[in-house]
């Protein structure tokens, strides 16, 4: 199977604008590609995961990666799949989250002996002269062509601001820039991207007659994929100071039965014999595909040791509802009153439950057990020595925490 055959079976592709060119270019590890990553945070996440998966596949095969960090776009804002304006960063936020972007990119990518590169949009996008740029970029795109784009009809109604309808031509401007300088002559993105890819590609058609491609990378758990990654607590990190090990093993070993295999597919790198073997799977098997998939993802993130001891905790916590590497909690002594604190005070404290009224909610509604027993009652008080040797906490079946008191 070829590298192109592969990433179809994966189900990882969805659209492209030249198949045959595409193909012969990465079956021959000859693609120098490009996927951008806006600098919002100063972690990537689950949601990035899928392209820094494809990434590190590609380049196996000889394919040589780009990462380029939106330095310049970054301070503009994308509005694709977005009903709201971004907020706007510090030159200086950009830059932290750019120095982040790169140590966590470089757990999948191989930067060395110029076999991959980062790049940074801002060293060309935050010198233009932009009466030039009107001239050189501008007169290559319609108007009324860039408003039927779905990522600005979506913000048609709430209003679309004249610098977040420049998103486009900054974006095709940098599959521009990153052709000429790297010889760059491939473009990788989400769904939500692809008009912004195509006006690239075109441009590169139209000022220098040479050809660049562009294909979407097919979205993760398709009906959800703007949600992937976002539990209740917020974003799942790969950052293991946002999301621990531990979480992040549990993100993945929680997902629907009906995803599990796909998941499987488009991120693991086991082989798709292995894989096909487990269609068949169902019942208390699915449970062993999810376990797979979390133990796999885990290492590739945080390493085969963090792996394990998630693994361990985690079965653990499913066999005897203990375990001694789920995330953890610490009560300090002002949280407190005349040494003991209520059940929805510790909800919120650990993390479980964002709010006391969300908290009430969960123990009235059956959701909240202590030490393996249910508890109904929402005055429910706990004397601080109670928690001396860690108390493990459950909200539902997903969230817990061991808690412990200073």
């Amino acid at each position: 199977m070829t590298v192109f055959e592969e990433l179809k079976a994966r189900g990882l592709l969805a659209q492209l604008t030249d198949e045959e060119e595409i193909k012969e270019l990465i079956n021959a590890g000859k693609a120098t590609f490009y996927i951008g990553f806006d600098p919002t945070a100063d972690s990537l996440h689950v949601g990035h995961f899928m392209a820094l998966c494809l990434m590190k596949r590609l380049q196996m095969a000889g394919n040589k990666p780009i990462a380029l960090i939106g330095g310049g776009t970054g301070m503009v804002g994308d509005p694709s799949g977005r009903s709201d304006m971004r907020t706007m960063m510090t030159v200086e936020e950009i830059q932290h989250n750019c120095d982040c972007f790169k140590k966590q990119m470089s757990r999948f990518i191989d930067f060395s002996d110029g076999k991959a590169l980062m790049v940074n949009n801002a060293d060309w996008l935050m010198g233009l002269n932009y009466i030039e740029l009107l001239r050189e970029v501008g007169s290559h795109f319609s108007v009324n062509r860039m408003l039927t784009a779905e990522c600005y009809k979506q913000r048609m109604e709430k209003g679309l601001s004249f610098l977040e309808f420049n998103y486009m031509i900054m974006q095709s401007y940098d599959f521009y820039e990153l052709f000429q300088k790297y010889g760059c002559n491939m473009q990788f993105g989400g769904d939500d991207q692809w008009s912004n890819m195509l006006g690239g590609t075109e441009l590169i058609r139209r000022k220098l007659g040479k050809y660049a491609y562009a294909m979407t990378i097919t979205l993760l758990l398709n009906s959800e994929g703007k949600k992937m990654g976002k539990t209740q607590k917020g974003a799942v990190w790969l950052d293991p100071n946002k999301t621990s090990p531990f979480d992040f093993y549990q993100y993945w070993r929680n997902v629907a039965d009906a995803d599990v295999l796909k998941c499987i597919r488009m991120l693991t790198f086991l082989p798709l014999e292995e894989i096909d073997k487990m269609d068949k799977w169902e019942g208390s098997q699915l449970n062993e595909a999810k376990e797979i998939l979390a133990y796999e993802l885990t290492s590739l993130v945080h390493g085969e040791e963090e792996a394990k001891k998630a693994q361990d905790g985690s079965r653990a916590l499913f066999s005897s509802g203990n375990a001694a590497d789920m995330p953890t909690a610490e009560l300090a002594e002002e949280d407190f009153t005349e040494g003991k604190i209520d059940l929805i005070s510790v909800l919120v404290k650990s993390g479980l439950t964002a709010t006391r009224s969300e908290g009430r909610r969960a123990i009235e509604q059956g959701g909240v057990s202590v030490e393996g027993e249910k508890v109904s009652d929402v005055k429910k008080e706990y004397e601080k020595e109670f928690f001396n040797d860690g108390i493990v906490i459950k909200r539902g079946k997903k969230n817990f925490r061991k808690v412990f008191s200073k």
